[in-house]
C-alpha cells in the first residue's frame, strides 16, 4: 500500500448525506454526494427510516460516480475509510456495512473514523496537508455543537466545550418552524433575519451567567459549553403571545433576534476557549458554518484577539465524504493500523476517539 501519498475512498452516512471522496494524498479528487433532504422537507426534520433506506438506495451509484469522476479504478484505491460514529444509528450502518462489504470484496484496509473529527480533517486538503500549530475547530451543525483541540489530527483532540441540549441546527429547525419558515431552518432564518432587527426582543443568552463560567484559575462547570433550549422556548413564548393577541409575528424581527442569541453565545464560548488554551486558528465546519451572521461574528471576535479563522469551502463544512477520506489518508499516510472489519458503529461514538482501533 502507497503510504506517502495514499488513494483513499471516504463513505459518509451519518446523517441524510449519503458521501464518497476520493483523494490522493492531500489533493480532492472527487467529493460525490446524494442528499435526501427533499424527502424530509415535508417532515420538517430527518427521519431516520428514509435516511437510512436512501442510504442503501443511494450507495452504488454514488460509488460508480466518485470512481468515475475521479478517474480511478477500485483497484487503484489503497485504502477505504468510514464513518463509523457519532450520527444516526440507522444511517451508519448502512454506510459501515457498504464500507465492509467493499473492504472484503476487494480486499483494501478500512478504517472506522470519527464523524467529528472528520469535519477537522477537511483541513489537510491542499497547502501540502499540514494543520497549523495550536489549531481549535468549532463544530456546528444540526446534531452537534463542539469547540475542539486539535494537538495531532490523528491522536490527541479534545473536547473543550458542547452544547448540553440543543445542537444550533436543531434549535434552528425548531425556530423555523414555530415562524412558519420552510426546511432546513438554517437558511431560512438566515435569509429572514437579514430584514429584521437583531435588537427587537431580548432573548436568553444560555449558560453565561457567572455561576456557569466561573473564571480562569476556578472555571465553572459549563465555562466554554452552550445550551439552547431555553432560547428555544422563549421564542415560543413570544410566538404563542402574538397568536393570543391575534396578530401578526414579526417573522423578520423573531428570527433576527433568535440567530444573534445563537450566534454570541458560540462566539463569546469559543474565543473565551481558544484564548484561554492557546488555540490561534480556528477551523469551522458544519452546515451551520455557512449561516452568513455566525461567520462573520466569529471571525470579526477572533481577529479582536489575533485567532485566524479558517473556513472551507461551503460544499466541504456539511456532511460529506471527502472529510472522511482526509482523515483516512493522514491515518494512512502516519501508519495507523487499519481498524479491519471486526467493529459496530457508535451513534454515540467520543470525539477524542479519532479512529475505531484494530481488534485485539
Amino acid at each position: 500500500m502507497n503510504t506517502a501519498d495514499p488513494l483513499v475512498m471516504g463513505i459518509e452516512s451519518s446523517c441524510d448525506e449519503t458521501g464518497v471522496g476520493i483523494v490522493r494524498g492531500t489533493e480532492l479528487l472527487t467529493n460525490t454526494v446524494s442528499s435526501s433532504m427533499a424527502e424530509h422537507v415535508r417532515f420538517g426534520g430527518v427521519i431516520p427510516e428514509i435516511a437510512s433506506r436512501a442510504h442503501l438506495e443511494a450507495f452504488v451509484p454514488t460509488v460508480r460516480t466518485a470512481l468515475a469522476d475521479a478517474g480511478v479504478r477500485m483497484a487503484e484505491i489503497d485504502a477505504i475509510a468510514v464513518t463509523s460514529g457519532p450520527g444516526l444509528a440507522g444511517a451508519l450502518m448502512v454506510g459501515v456495512a457498504a464500507a465492509k462489504a467493499l473492504a472484503v470484496a476487494t480486499g483494501k484496509p478500512l478504517y472506522a473514523i470519527n464523524h467529528l473529527v472528520a469535519h477537522v480533517g477537511v483541513g489537510l486538503l491542499g497547502d501540502g496537508g499540514e494543520l497549523p500549530p495550536h489549531l481549535g475547530a468549532l463544530l456546528v451543525s444540526g446534531g452537534h455543537t463542539e469547540i475542539l483541540a486539535v494537538q495531532d489530527i490523528t491522536s490527541d483532540v479534545r473536547l473543550l466545550g458542547s452544547t448540553i441540549d440543543d445542537a444550533a441546527g436543531e434549535a434552528y429547525d425548531k425556530v423555523a418552524r414555530l415562524l412558519g419558515l420552510s426546511y432546513p431552518g438554517g437558511p431560512a432564518i438566515d435569509r429572514a433575519a437579514a430584514e429584521g432587527d437583531p435588537e427587537a426582543f431580548s432573548f436568553p443568552r444560555g449558560l453565561t451567567a457567572g455561576k456557569y463560567m466561573g473564571s480562569a484559575e476556578n472555571p465553572g462547570p459549563h465555562r466554554y459549553d452552550m445550551s439552547f433550549s431555553g432560547l428555544k422556548t422563549a421564542v415560543a413564548r413570544v410566538v404563542e403571545t402574538f397568536h393570543a393577541a391575534r396578530r401578526p409575528i414579526p417573522v423578520a424581527d423573531v428570527a433576527a433576534s433568535f440567530q444573534e442569541s445563537v450566534v454570541d453565545v458560540i462566539s463569546r464560548k469559543t474565543v473565551l476557549a481558544c484564548t484561554e488554551h492557546g488555540i490561534t486558528t480556528l477551523l469551522m465546519g458544519g452546515g451551520v458554518a455557512a449561516n452568513s451572521r455566525l461567520r462573520e461574528v466569529v471571525t470579526q471576535r477572533c481577529a479582536r484577539h489575533g485567532i485566524t479563522v479558517v473556513v472551507p469551502p461551503l460544499s466541504l463544512c456539511t456532511d460529506n465524504g471527502a472529510m472522511v477520506a482526509a482523515l483516512g489518508s493522514r491515518l494512512v499516510a502516519q501508519g495507523v493500523a487499519p481498524t479491519g472489519i471486526a467493529f459496530t458503529a457508535d451513534p454515540g461514538l467520543p470525539v477524542t476517539t479519532v479512529a475505531m482501533p484494530a481488534a485485539v
